[in-house]
């Protein structure tokens, strides 16, 4: 994927870019996001559009395969300073500052690197969020997540548990109900 800027320094106009999408070269994908692909994951396009933002809650729950039930936008983490997306295809997660960077990685998705929260950090989120999200929902992935728990790293769970608000709740939930 390349931006508008990308593509003109790569093409030199406006002109090429738009010989090169009638040609069928390159292709508008979003507004400012142009491939060479013509079909791209739209979770991979607004990570692209969005890259100070994190993957998080449902769309990090069903990339991970912790739930089968497809996402209907996707939700991004920021920080609280940031600015409001306004993209309707985009729920927006306002983080504190010193807990944002908690457990980000970069993993593949569908061949397209995006920023997303780790298993274990959300996890967490689960245990946070679990007011808000509807019954049936928050316990299929928390089956889902006893039966990985061999595969995460306890201590990072921990450690990012530590620093979330309400740390003492969090670990509280988080004892008896999944360990």
């Amino acid at each position: 994927m390349m931006t508008r800027a990308e593509c003109l320094s790569v093409y030199g106009s406006d002109y090429y870019i738009k010989k090169k999408i009638k040609d069928g070269e390159l292709y508008k994908i979003s507004k400012g996001v142009y491939s060479k692909k013509r079909y791209i994951p739209e979770l991979a396009v607004v990570a692209y559009k969005y890259n100070n933002a994190v993957v998080t809650m449902k769309s990090a729950f069903y990339i991970y395969e912790l739930t089968d039930v497809v996402p209907d936008k996707c939700d991004l983490a920021t920080t609280r300073d940031a600015a409001k997306i306004s993209d309707k295809s985009v729920k927006q997660y306002f983080v504190q500052d010193d807990f944002f960077r908690d457990g980000i990685e970069t993993v593949n998705y569908k061949g397209y690197d995006i920023n997303i929260y780790s298993k274990e950090r959300m996890l967490i989120e689960l245990v946070r969020y679990k007011s808000k999200l509807p019954f049936d929902y928050y316990k299929e992935i928390l089956l889902n997540y006893r039966k990985i728990i061999p595969q995460l790293n306890i201590q990072k769970i921990q450690d990012i548990a530590l620093e979330a608000p309400k740390s003492n709740k969090i670990l509280e939930i988080l004892q008896l109900e999944v360990f």
